[in-house]
Formats: structure tokens, C-alpha cells, sequence
């Protein structure tokens, strides 16, 4: 494996068993390279939101492997693999989830102090750095109910950077949001990609969306089909 593989899995398979066997993911063969921006489209229910939640770490039930960086993460403990979330991975869902009880630069902060590699003035001035690229730093002191849908996905793009992860991992993450704030986002997911190298990887239903980014990955029934 190259240096510039961010991602990649080799014969990923994933069954459900309720009620009955399923497989619902068969032999995925991926590679993400660093500073690619990719997006994952298929139908519903072809298995493109399980496989990034298998990518994520976040499920631990499946068969073949997955390494992140060149190094295995299969059969990882699960204290290992949420160190991995925290330190290499920025998530970006369909709905922000933001905490209500703290202010915008405090929930952009947060990951940041889970990791507990900076110092908290060190963190603040990165959270401001990152509102500030993403035209929200005078809306730091805010309350998430006083932001607007678009608003709170970009604090979200802003808490998933807070760690400067290897990758971006998006689910639906304009699905929420009307034509103009999903033109913003994928402007946003752009500039990241053109200007900080950000490797970014999107699984979506939006088809205007997919077309502009770098590269697209077509599910269909579990498989990779382009």
C-alpha cells in the first residue's frame, strides 16, 4: 500500500440476521487516496450508509478488513478504534447534532477536547479559525437554536475539522438542507479538498452533488458496480 492511501478495504462483507441470514454488503474492494473527494450513490437500502458506518469504526460486525492510514483497524479494541475516530475521522451527518446546552464554539471544541492534545486556549483559536473559513465566527457565542439549518451543518463541518482528521466522512450531509445551503456545503467540502488537501469521502443522494465531486463510487446491492 502507498503512503497516499487514506483508505481501504479488502473483501468487506456484511450480513443482518433479523430476521433471516442477509448479506448486505458482498467483497467491497475501496481505496481512498489522500486529498480526494469522493462521494457513494446507489438506491436506498443498497448498503452505501452501512459500509460507511463499517468504515467509520463504528461497526465492528463484518467480515475482511479495513485499514486506515496502512494500518489495520480490524480487530482493534473498541478503546483503540474510538481513539481512531477522535484523532483521524471528522463526521459530518444528515442532522447536525449539535449539543443544545453549549454555544457554537464550545460544540466546535468539544472532539477537541476529548482528544485532549491541545491546550483549551490552543482549541479555542483553532474553532475560530475554522468558523472564520467557514464565515460563522460572529456567530461563535451563539446558542445552536438561534442558527439557522445551514448555519448549524457548517459548525458541524467545523467541529468535524477541529482535530485535523486524515478524513471527512459525510452522511447525507446536505440532505436537510435546500439547494442553496447544499451548494454552500459542497462549496465548502470543495475548497477543503482545492485548498487544505482534506480528504473527504460522502455518501449521498443527491446526484448534483455527486456529479462535482472528484470521484464517484455506484453501489447496487451490496456490490460496487463502478
Amino acid at each position: 500500500m502507498e503512503n497516499n492511501v487514506i483508505l481501504e478495504t479488502k473483501g468487506l462483507s456484511k450480513y443482518f440476521y433479523d430476521p433471516v441470514k442477509f448479506q448486505v454488503l458482498k467483497e467491497i474492494e475501496m481505496r481512498i487516496n489522500y486529498g480526494e473527494f469522493v462521494s457513494i450513490v446507489g438506491k436506498s437500502g443498497c448498503g452505501k450508509s452501512t459500509l460507511l458506518y463499517l468504515l467509520s469504526t463504528m461497526d465492528t460486525a463484518y467480515e475482511g478488513q479495513i485499514y486506515i492510514h496502512n494500518e489495520l483497524v480490524t480487530g482493534k479494541t473498541d478503546r483503540a478504534l474510538a481513539l481512531i475516530r477522535n484523532e483521524k475521522i471528522g463526521f459530518v451527518f444528515q442532522f447536525h447534532y449539535l449539543l443544545a446546552e453549549y454555544n457554537v464554539l464550545k460544540n466546535v471544541m468539544l472532539p477537541g477536547m476529548k482528544l485532549g492534545k491541545y491546550s483549551d486556549q490552543e482549541l479555542e483559536n483553532r474553532a475560530m479559525k475554522h468558523l472564520k473559513t467557514l464565515d460563522m465566527e460572529d456567530q461563535a457565542l451563539k446558542m445552536p437554536i438561534q442558527l439557522s439549518g445551514g448555519q448549524k451543518q457548517r459548525v458541524a463541518i467545523a467541529r468535524a475539522l477541529i482535530n485535523d482528521p486524515l478524513i471527512i466522512m459525510g452522511d447525507e450531509p446536505t440532505g436537510n438542507l435546500d439547494k442553496k445551503n447544499s451548494d454552500l456545503v459542497f462549496d465548502i467540502f470543495n475548497r477543503l479538498t482545492q485548498e487544505e488537501k482534506q480528504t473527504l469521502l460522502v455518501v449521498t443522494h443527491d446526484t448534483d452533488f455527486a456529479n462535482r465531486t472528484t470521484r464517484i463510487i455506484t453501489m447496487e446491492d451490496g456490490k460496487i458496480i463502478s
